[in-house]
């Protein structure tokens, strides 16, 4: 006895119309007659737009339904189709591979653009726009080794690195100061919260303990006065006796 399993039957194009949808599409394909072919197309256009409804709130939906038809039939169907017949190159289209960047950066910790940068200075013929370019490339130097390295560096350690990254034609004196940078933040859970939301938390707290003092206040009352209520003596009118009185 021979199974029919899914993992031996052919593999469905788009699998979200099934495998009903694939075989007629496939007995379309073998049809001679053009009238018939384009009869039995329609009528699967149809079976393909109720089984998937979200495509009704696409825009132009029928178009996109008839370009399913062609790619189940891997583009063998041929019937009249109210719009441009779509091909297999513009469906499954190639993209262009993209050029990724392969630098081989010297102090990586500085990155690229500091590379760039010095190549622009060094194209400066103008000294003393060099010099504030150069500044400038020093700061940002500095800046980028502390966003790596918490730890504080040296100006002398960044006017060297700035020298050996523009093989010497950069070079600011030795007493240079550079511009100080801070990154100190605060470690995760000790951060201080806004005044607004530290004012509006305590205004919603206050609100929430006056609601229940007064919330305690109503269940004594009523406490109180079904003890009351228990307390008093019941009334006997025209003066009868209880059978427990003698």
């Amino acid at each position: 006895m021979i199974f029919d399993y899914n993992s031996t039957r052919p593999k469905l194009i788009l699998a979200e119309y099934g495998r009903n949808v694939q075989n007629m599409v496939d007995y379309i394909c073998t049809l001679t007659d053009r009238e018939e072919r384009n009869r039995l197309a329609q009528v699967v256009i149809d079976m393909m737009g109720v089984l998937n409804p979200h495509l009704r709130d696409v825009s132009d939906f029928k178009h996109k339904l008839w370009d399913h038809l062609y790619i189940i039939s891997d583009f063998k169907i041929d019937v009249d189709s109210p719009y441009p017949i779509p091909t297999k190159e513009n469906i499954h289209h190639k993209p262009d591979s993209l050029k990724y960047p392969n630098h081989n950066i010297r102090f990586k910790h500085y990155g690229y653009t500091v590379e760039e940068m010095i190549r622009k200075a060094k194209a400066v013929s103008n000294e003393e726009a060099r010099q504030k370019m150069t500044v400038g490339i020093a700061n940002f130097m500095k800046m980028a080794y502390l966003t790596w390295n918490k730890d504080s560096v040296s100006d002398e350690q960044i006017l060297n690195d700035l020298s050996l990254l523009s093989n010497g034609e950069l070079s600011l004196p030795a007493d240079t100061v550079l511009t100080k940078v801070d990154f100190k933040t605060p470690p995760p859970g000790n951060r201080m919260k806004s005044t607004g939301g530290s004012s509006s938390s305590g205004a919603s707290q206050q609100n929430n303990n006056q609601r229940k003092y007064n919330n305690n206040n109503n269940n004594n009352n009523n406490n109180n006065k079904k003890m009351s209520n228990s307390k008093r003596p019941m009334n006997n009118p025209g003066g009868r006796k209880n059978n427990y009185q003698k």
